[in-house]
């Protein structure tokens, strides 16, 4: 979606779209699982539990943070990553907010 046509859309669908877009690769979601088993990590750890290179993780690490998913606090010489719970909480409300209306609608097929 080009830079401009988000302007046609609420904050709160381009707000979604950026959430979901960061979700919607299998190594991401896999880094936010192993981010939730283990409370926190470095990037080492998580290069030690992905079968991809370190660059790919830590370019996957970066759109997650971007799109505020994760946190991450400088340890030395090293990232500690978590899971942001506001954004997680925000993002479990908005979708909650559209499943609902989903059940409450009346099919029309």
């Amino acid at each position: 979606m080009g830079a401009t046509k988000t302007d046609h859309f609420t904050d709160k669908q381009n707000d979604l779209s950026v959430l979901l877009k960061a979700l919607a690769h299998p190594a991401r979601i896999a880094i936010i699982e192993y981010l939730i088993k283990t409370e926190g990590c470095i990037c080492g750890d998580i290069v030690n539990e992905l079968p991809l290179a370190q660059p790919t993780i830590s370019q996957h690490l970066k759109e997650l943070r971007s799109a505020g998913l994760i946190q991450g606090n400088i340890e030395g010489t090293a990232i500690c990553y978590c899971i942001d719970e506001k954004t997680w909480t925000r993002l479990q409300k908005t979708l909650n907010q559209l499943f609902e209306k989903i059940e409450n609608k009346k099919s029309c097929c």
